[in-house]
């Protein structure tokens, strides 16, 4: 069995008394090795690390939003998704907030490039630290975690992508099926010779377009197939999604990367159109072949939550486009790098120091929420990442006042994408780590503050906004010197939106 030993990351940073230590861990069914005590249950509760305080029958108490003593843990699912905050763009473009319930946060923090060391082999490196907010022992805790680089397309195994295209009326409107069709020309052309890719259309019924097909001198046949794809009638997303996995089964091939690709407005309004329905009736393939799940949303009226949940519950991701960039990076760029993959299963479980922390809350991963017990259950589902991903997950801590000393201890398992084995990897922060303001702090990590922030602000909970808010007009300042000082469109993009939010918002 392939062991994979991740090195650790050490970093110091001058004036700031910064250092993250990461012990290395191997496979096995348990890892409690690092220098600081992992996650066990003395501090903890069976929950999902929520942060509700249960009473003596098990029952949550009171509802709250940060979690106080004795729940020191916090656990989820790893999620690389992007498309919340692209449909936020897209929705503040036509001149409209997004819908709060559309808002998610970490998908915002998650759609930035981050500067963390990457580990030489599969599975991650880990990163940890923060800064003081404007609010008294109010502090941001960064965990980042980093995979590989990507490698070279030839190194990679093949892949054997079945597409499932909405093909219903709604997917007519320019920007939708006109955008997949282009972008699926575009792949085709650069995918490799022992590649294969399938195609399924769905709009009241499901019909395979194309079985799975080789590549090699069949490219030309593809593309035909990409031709005659045109909107039709209603959404039966649910015959779409199986009759997707019935192909992708059939096409099966070992040693292959094997994935469905869906493309919709995820606006379903024939057949089954609750997501656990959908993955019911194709859970058997999902979970006995490993072929995950990719969503590619489109149209500025989108079905968010069921095309999130499919994803979530599909061991896959999600990602929205608006634009032939976007859908050339999606198709061409994003999804080439996603066929392969270095880890499955993937979860983090961060433990919270009691000596120096009296409160914390996660920002984002309201979905993704796992039992602390089931941190090393590698049964229950967590997330499939892939080469050159990042993952940031960003906590408001409140630290005791006086106190000095560890703040809290991260740890990622996951499971080898090919033998399945189960590897551990950790980081730890100190008090003295935290710099003592936010915006100074590195710019990447106040790239991953403003896009916290922004998400904050246009899920519009006064009640439950993050420490150290700001508005949006100065939030948009901050993003265009960001933008200056990293010189990444992806900044000034980010810039741009929080000034439209800013004007609607008045």
């Amino acid at each position: 069995m392939d062991r994979h030993r991740i090195r650790g990351v050490f970093a110091v940073v001058a004036g700031a008394g910064l250092l993250l230590t990461g012990c290395a861990g191997g496979g096995g069914s348990s890892a409690d090795n690092s220098s600081y005590p992992a996650p066990d249950h003395r501090y903890g509760n069976s929950g999902g690390g929520t942060g509700e305080q249960k009473n003596g029958d098990d029952e949550p108490s009171e509802s709250r939003d940060f979690a106080p003593a004795p729940d020191y843990l916090s656990t989820f699912a790893l999620d690389v998704d992007t498309a919340s905050y692209g449909y936020a763009r897209r929705t503040l473009a036509e001149g409209r907030l997004p819908d709060p319930s559309t808002v998610r946060p970490e998908e915002f923090v998650n759609s930035f490039r981050q500067d963390y060391d990457r580990p030489d082999g599969n599975g991650f490196s880990i990163t940890v630290d923060g800064a003081r907010t404007s609010e008294e022992d109010w502090s941001l805790v960064r965990v980042g975690l980093a995979t590989r680089p990507e490698r070279d397309s030839g190194e990679r195994a093949p892949a054997a992508l079945t597409f499932v295209i909405d093909i219903s009326g709604s997917m007519a409107e320019p920007g939708r099926l006109d955008l997949a069709k282009d972008s699926l020309d575009v792949m085709t052309n650069q995918l490799r010779d022992d590649d294969s890719v399938a195609i399924v259309t769905f709009s009241d019924e499901a019909e395979r377009v194309l079985p799975m097909t080789r590549l090699g001198s069949n490219r030309d046949e593809i593309h035909d197939a990409i031709e005659t794809l045109e909107p039709t009638d209603s959404t039966n997303l649910g015959a779409g999604v199986e009759t997707g996995y019935e192909t992708a089964v059939d096409g099966l091939r070992e040693g292959a990367t094997n994935r469905v690709v869906l493309v919709s407005d995820a606006l379903a309004n024939t057949g089954d159109t609750d997501a656990d329905t959908i993955l019911e009736r194709i859970a058997s393939e999902r979970r006995e072949h490993g072929i995950t799940l990719f969503g590619v949303g489109v149209g500025s009226d989108y079905g968010d939550a069921l095309m999130e949940r499919l994803a979530d519950k599909g061991d896959g991701h999600t990602a929205y486009v608006s634009t032939d960039e976007e859908a050339r990076k999606t198709f061409c760029e994003d999804l080439p790098r996603n066929i392969d993959l270095t880890a499955r299963d993937a979860k983090a479980q961060i433990a919270f120091d009691p000596a120096t922390v009296s409160e914390f809350r996660l920002i984002g991963y309201d979905n993704r929420a796992v039992a602390d017990d089931d941190f090393r259950d590698d049964s229950v589902d967590g997330g499939e990442v892939g080469p050159g991903h990042t993952v940031t997950a960003l906590y408001a801590v409140r630290t005791k006042p006086g106190t000095e000393g560890h703040l809290a201890t991260a740890h990622v398992r996951w499971l080898d994408p090919r033998t399945r084995a189960p590897h551990e990897e950790s980081g730890e922060v100190v008090t003295g780590a935290l710099r003592s303001s936010v915006w100074d702090a590195g710019s990447r990590f106040q790239v991953t503050a403003t896009a916290a922030y922004f998400a904050d602000a246009l899920r519009r909970d006064h009640d439950r906004a993050l420490p150290g808010s700001e508005g949006l007009s100065e939030l948009a300042d901050r993003a265009h010197r960001l933008a200056s000082t990293t010189e990444d469109e992806a900044v000034r993009d980010l810039a741009r939106a929080i000034d439209r939010a800013s004007d609607l918002q008045g």
